[in-house]
C-alpha cells in the first residue's frame, strides 16, 4: 500500500507521519522504518523505529533513492513498513518525476508487502492526477 499525505509547508504533515509511525510500532508484527532529509526528529519517534537520515548519505536522484530503499529491504525481511518525511527533500526530484518514483514503490510495495507512507510539500492541485488514488 501506498499513502500520501500532502499538504502546504507548515500545516502538520511531519506531526502527522511520526504519530502514525509510533502508534503503529505497539501493533505492528514486522519492523518500521523511518526515513527523514534530517536528524530534526529522530527523538520525537520511538526508540524501536529505525531511524534514517539521509543527510548522511550522497543520495540525490530519484533512481539512487529507490536503489537505497532496495538495499534496505534486501537487509531486513521483516520490514513492513516504511514512512517517508519529506519526499521532495529526501532526494532532488520534482513532483513530475514522483508518479515514476510511485510506481516503482507500489510494485515493491506488492511484492514484498510493505506499506509505504510519505510526505510531500504540495497542494492537490500540484500534484499528478495519477497520484489522487493514494492520498490518506
Amino acid at each position: 500500500m501506498i499513502s500520501l499525505l500532502i499538504g502546504s509547508k507548515g500545516t502538520g504533515k511531519t506531526k502527522k507521519i511520526i504519530k502514525l509511525a509510533n502508534e503503529e510500532i505497539a501493533k505492528s508484527k514486522g519492523n518500521i522504518v523511518f526515513v527523514d532529509d534530517d536528524k530534526r526528529h529522530m527523538y520525537d519517534l520511538k526508540h524501536s523505529l529505525r531511524f534514517i537520515s539521509m543527510d548522511e548519505y550522497p543520495i540525490r536522484t530519484a533512481d539512487e533513492f529507490f536503489g537505497f530503499l532496495c538495499g534496505i529491504i534486501s537487509n531486513d525481511y521483516d520490514i513492513n513498513k516504511i514512512y517517508i518525511d519529506g519526499l521532495l527533500k529526501v532526494m532532488k526530484i520534482d513532483l513530475k518525476d514522483i508518479p515514476k518514483l510511485i510506481s516503482k514503490l507500489e510494485h515493491m510495495s506488492n511484492k514484498y508487502e510493505i506499506d509505504f507512507f510519505m510526505t510531500i510539500s504540495c497542494t492537490k492541485n500540484q500534484l499528478h492526477e495519477d497520484l489522487y488514488k493514494y492520498l490518506a
